[in-house]
């Protein structure tokens, strides 16, 4: 029953997405501290994408599309379960030293991740809290 519980699409969408921001905070992070080192590139972390596309949100026309047949079925994903990876941007350059570090960018990725970590620390926060009602309600 409880790896049941634990193992439920909410829960695990948003460990997932706690994971990728933990992630992303790693990454902006690195790129902030090379701001200033000649030739370095950025990276950035995608999930959002691919976890859209795991489940069938994407705009893949090949893809075999999974049928809902009621409402409380989520759609499952055909490739396994993905989870975040980091990119490198070697396409860009900033600066005449080769570095493509914008430190305005990088700062507002920041805040965006640590609103977004949050925004997930909370679901997963008041998930745990309606299966611990459950559990003790009498």
């Amino acid at each position: 029953m409880l790896e049941q519980i634990l193992n439920s699409p909410t829960f695990d969408y948003a460990q997932r997405g706690l994971q990728a921001a933990t992630m992303r905070q790693d990454v902006i992070s690195n790129n902030i501290a090379n701001v200033n080192t000649p030739d370095f590139k950025r990276s950035d972390v995608v999930f959002e994408s691919l976890l859209a596309r795991e489940m069938g949100l994407g705009e893949d026309k090949n893809k075999l599309q999974m049928v809902r047949t009621r409402d409380r079925h989520l759609p499952q994903a055909m490739d396994g379960r993905v989870m975040a990876r980091i990119q490198l941007d070697d396409t860009t350059t900033m600066r005449v030293d080769g570095n493509n570090v914008d430190i305005d960018a990088e700062m507002a990725d920041l805040a965006k991740n640590q609103i977004y970590y949050s925004a997930l620390a909370k679901k997963i926060g008041s998930y745990i809290q309606g299966v611990k009602n459950v559990i003790t309600s009498k």
